[in-house]
């Protein structure tokens, strides 16, 4: 079977771990033998890659086409367009990638299917696609795309629109799909796969080992905190838990437009000295991070699926999260970590006095993430692709 994977949410040499669990899922696929794929990921059009345009500079420096892990990724242009873009980047961003999408036809990749991640814009834009070219396709929904961009009447109008015509759509957690149904959707044709975890890239390392490979003091208590530096992710409420939490060192890893709004919080706090910037970690290396630490903690106001749980679960370390969403579907028992009961510094440290009351082993807090592979979900992919695109029988 032929798979054009569509969605902007992947990852590239510029921006190596956007949409990575985008990547990882593709790629949990393709291990079956069954699957063959290609790439379109869409980036905006941007002018410039000087610096000072930040996340605008990204987009005109990723490459047209490159090669990730063996997979063949093509990065088309279109057209973002200020205050109106968000109604129009559906339309924009099928027109700008039917070029490629057709090239990659002639040239002999005829794909069965369209495998769309993020339903708003890029599941209506795959939409238009497959319509255009008479192919079938599914959206996987992640998130915000569902539980934030259907406030806006237009875009929820598409969104129905394309879970009608598409095969069908695919949760990443129940309570996206829960949300899809409630806004009109067909239940029947709405699915959850959950993802999973890469148990042989994140695997328990000695706590002392890891410390001292991250050059960290193998004394005291460390908490983590990996993501985008924007409120969202929610790192101030980490910063601002700290006075309560003595003897406590943060570990920040990922950058953002917040990170000096971030800084200038622990400065205000007198904390400074106990918050470690770490940058952006590549995933390969992750594992130090999670290792060395003893809770992650992830304060998100918004979050479908939050991969960074399930990886600090597989490194044996427990987790603090908000209870949001996916969330509850991921800290489901005292061996993975506390959901907190408000999203705010008190309830973080009441969560962290709580988890080191009655701390999991480690051992306990790894089986917890062990059971939620990627098999059940590359299953479950074959089984709906299958039929979406043959009907039914093997192919």
């Amino acid at each position: 079977m032929k798979v054009l994977l569509f969605s902007s949410l992947y990852p590239s040499a510029v921006r190596p771990i956007h949409g990575i669990f985008v990547e990882t899922r593709l790629r949990e696929l393709i291990k079956t033998g069954q699957v063959e794929a290609k790439v379109v990921a869409p980036v905006p059009w941007f002018p410039s890659t000087s610096e000072r345009f930040g996340e605008y500079a990204q987009f005109a420096a990723t490459p047209r086409q490159e090669q990730r892990n063996g997979l063949e990724v093509h990065h088309p242009r279109y057209l973002l367009l200020p205050k109106v873009g968000m109604n129009l980047a559906p339309y924009t961003m099928a027109l700008g990638a039917l070029a490629t999408v057709k090239r990659l036809q002639r040239e002999g990749f005829d794909f069965d299917l369209i495998d769309a991640h993020y339903y708003y814009p890029d599941g209506v834009a795959a939409g238009l696609l497959a319509k255009w070219l008479g192919k079938p396709f599914f959206v996987t929904a992640r998130g915000t795309d569902l539980n934030l961009i259907p406030e806006y009447p237009f875009p929820r109008k598409l969104i129905l629109q394309t879970a009608e015509q598409a095969s069908g759509s695919i949760g990443v957690c129940k309570a996206l799909m829960d949300t899809l149904a409630q806004l009109g959707a067909d239940p029947a044709k709405l699915h959850t796969l959950r993802n999973g975890v890469d148990l042989e890239r994140f695997v328990p390392e000695p706590r002392d080992v890891a410390r001292a490979r991250l050059g960290l003091s193998t004394q005291g208590s460390y908490l983590l905190s990996v993501g985008h530096l924007i409120e969202r992710k929610g790192h101030h409420i980490a910063i601002e838990a700290l006075p309560s939490l003595p003897g406590v060192t943060l570990l920040i890893a990922g950058s953002g437009p917040e990170e000096g709004n971030l800084k200038a919080l622990a400065a205000s706090l007198g904390v400074t000295e106990r918050v470690h910037w770490a940058g952006v970690v590549p995933q390969t290396e992750l594992k130090w991070w999670y290792s060395a630490a003893d809770a992650l903690t992830l304060c998100s106001s918004r979050e479908g699926w939050a991969n960074v749980l399930l990886e600090a679960m597989a490194c044996g370390t427990p987790v603090i999260a908000t209870n949001i969403w996916g969330t509850p579907e991921v800290v489901s028992t005292p061996s993975a970590g506390v959901l907190m009961e408000k999203r705010d510094a008190s309830s973080l440290a009441a969560a962290w006095n709580a988890l080191h009351q009655a701390a999991p082993a480690r051992e306990l807090t790894r089986a917890h993430a062990v059971t939620f592979s990627w098999d059940d979900t590359t299953v479950g992919q074959l089984n709906l692709f299958q039929n979406g695109a043959f009907g039914h029988g093997q192919f």
